[in-house]
């Protein structure tokens, strides 16, 4: 018993050290503008830019393979930051921007059919067969993927209602630059 617990021990150190070393000699670094791209898009992992998640849009953008205007949850602004980045010229003009939306449940014709949860990517709705269904709002991405597959179209997507959490100051439209104001006398302290 003790010699099997030594011969374990013994194995699993030395798998430990092969796997440490083949770590830090096959390690791969992610371009810079990759991890920068990434860092810009909202993260909420969504897919609907028809990636996996925000890395994979990432390192399309950065090899040029995804338009700057993939990400529809980051809206006309973040479509224009990513072109600023990248150096490209982009038109927005027949983009919609209509802001962050999660899910929302018509409980007057939601059957319970189940078939919303299932390709829920964030699990943000809950129910159960023949029973109608809830999104959980704070886990909704406003993915759409309930949405398209919802037979009895009980599921809309609805701009995020205005709570104390989710309030925000309006952008201004545009930024004035201030200028550094100048002291009359300097001699004076």
């Amino acid at each position: 018993m003790l010699l099997a617990l030594a011969a374990l021990t013994t194995l699993g150190l030395g798998l430990g050290l092969l796997l440490g070393t083949a770590a830090r000699l096959l390690k791969v670094e992610a371009e810079p503008i990759t991890a920068e791209l990434e860092a810009m898009l909202p993260g909420s992992q969504c897919g609907q830019c028809g990636f996996p998640g925000c890395a994979g849009a990432a390192a399309a953008l950065a090899d040029g393979r995804a338009p700057v205007t993939l990400c529809p949850p980051g809206g006309r602004d973040l479509a224009q930051r990513l072109a600023e980045r990248l150096g490209v010229s982009v038109d927005l003009s027949g983009m919609a921007d209509a802001g962050p939306r999660i899910a929302a449940v018509d409980e007057s014709i939601c059957i319970g059919c189940t078939r919303c949860f299932k390709v829920c990517p964030t699990d943000a709705i809950v129910g159960a067969v023949k029973q109608i269904h809830a999104v959980i709002r704070d886990a909704c991405t406003g993915c759409s993927k309930c949405v398209d597959i919802c037979p009895t179209e009980s599921l809309h997507l609805i701009p995020i209602p205005v709570t104390p959490q989710t309030w925000a100051w309006p952008k201004p439209a545009h930024t004035p630059v201030l200028a550094k104001p100048v002291l009359a006398d300097a001699g004076c302290h």
